[in-house]
């Protein structure tokens, strides 16, 4: 039996709980690819041992997908980090100050729910993608969120299996973290424009409640 949630169509039989702490996440039934599927906003993250998908859309934004190979326990955040440079003084840079360690609390929460779900440290490995300059008039947000992810995974010591980042287009991405594969596809044109409005709506909520940080960007 199928039951209708809006605007999805869930396959209850087939829908495995979450793990503790993601149950206000949302799920649904994906049969093109036969797998529950959760779409992480801006500000979240997800973890998962199951046959799931977890997707996004990234502008400047990035995201790391960081998963334990051998007990096939996996996740993914989104997060946007602004690092002030020098003396700059724009819309941008006001917001730093109060906004920055979104990027670190990102990378900290998702790798500490990986090892709470069963998985070692040891054993992570991770995947980077996004930091697109979409912020045209703006400085290079991306490349600062690139530059940030990097010197994390360098200090904590983790190995960096791959990436897809920078350039100058958004990404979807559609990431598998029991098998680990990831899925990215550019978005061109006509997304552009919208993306970059919205990444400078959300850097306006940064600035204004630093806090949540949990807007639907995307």
């Amino acid at each position: 039996m199928t039951v209708r949630l809006p605007g999805v169509a869930v396959a209850p039989d087939k829908a495995v709980p979450v793990l503790p702490g993601f149950e206000h996440m949302r799920r649904f039934w994906d049969p093109s690819h036969a797998c529950m599927t959760v779409k992480v906003l801006p500000g979240e993250y997800y973890v998962s041992g199951q046959e799931e998908m977890v997707s996004t859309v990234l502008g400047s934004c990035v995201s790391a997908c960081i998963r334990d190979t051998e007990r096939r326990i996996g996740g993914m955040n989104h997060f946007m980090l602004p690092e002030p440079m020098g003396g700059e003084r724009n819309d941008w840079s006001s917001a730093v100050g109060r906004a920055a360690r979104y990027g670190s609390d990102a990378m900290e929460q998702l790798i500490n729910a990986i090892l709470k779900a069963g998985g070692r440290r040891e054993a992570l490995t991770v995947k980077i993608f996004g930091g697109g300059r979409v912020l045209t008039q703006m400085t290079d947000v991306g490349k600062r969120n690139i530059a940030f992810v990097k010197r994390y995974l360098e200090m904590e010591g983790l190995p960096l299996a791959a990436e897809d980042v920078g350039d100058i287009y958004p990404r979807q991405l559609q990431f598998f973290p029991a098998s680990g594969r990831v899925r990215v596809r550019q978005l061109r044109s006509q997304r552009d424009a919208e993306l970059a409005a919205n990444e400078q709506r959300y850097l306006k909520r940064l600035a204004n409640d630093p806090i949540k940080g949990e807007v639907e960007l995307f």
